[in-house]
């Protein structure tokens, strides 16, 4: 019986995924972001907002700021990967994987003011060829990349990654 409601439950919020990106206005489609992401969004519409300006201004403290979200998500969440053929997006996990650092440490920099239309989510591949998640700032400074592989917050284009897709200002679009 708990395997039937699992199923059904599963079910149904697959269905609301489907009528979310086919129900949504074309500025705000998610079609193109990955599934768990939709998902995520759905059990958690106030992290999915959009709003405020594109590019973040960064100074000194919120560059401090930046540094100290990015090693204290890096540090305090530990590593874990789902489980074969699953791709949950959890916000605030304790243990999870580098989509669950990125969810956190863009909600961490929400709560500290940060503009949400310039925190992106990416979805990238390493310099291996591995998938991989990553927080995209775009700042003044340019895109600056927040990964839990590294303590280094560089701008993208010095760290070897390729943007597979990403969210655009608004968190629901994604190219």
């Amino acid at each position: 019986m708990a395997t039937t409601n699992r199923i059904v439950h599963f079910a149904l919020v697959a269905l609301a995924a489907i009528s979310l990106t086919l129900t949504a206005a074309p500025e705000a489609s998610a079609a193109n972001a990955p599934l768990g992401y939709q998902l995520m969004c759905l059990k958690n519409p106030a992290e999915c907002k959009a709003g405020g300006a594109a590019k973040q201004k960064v100074s000194r403290d919120e560059m401090a700021t930046l540094r100290a979200v990015n090693a204290r998500m890096n540090r305090t969440i530990k590593p874990k990967y789902d489980a074969a053929g699953t791709d949950v997006w959890t916000v605030n996990a304790r243990s999870g994987d580098c989509e669950d650092y990125a969810l956190a440490k863009r909600d961490a920099l929400l709560r500290a003011g940060f503009s949400p239309s310039a925190l992106r989510l990416a979805y990238v591949k390493t310099r291996s060829g591995e998938a991989h998640a990553v927080l995209v700032v775009y700042s003044n400074r340019g895109r600056l990349v927040l990964d839990n592989l590294t303590g280094q917050i560089k701008p993208l284009s010095q760290t070897g990654l390729r943007v597979i897709s990403m969210a655009s200002s608004n968190p629901l679009s994604w190219s």
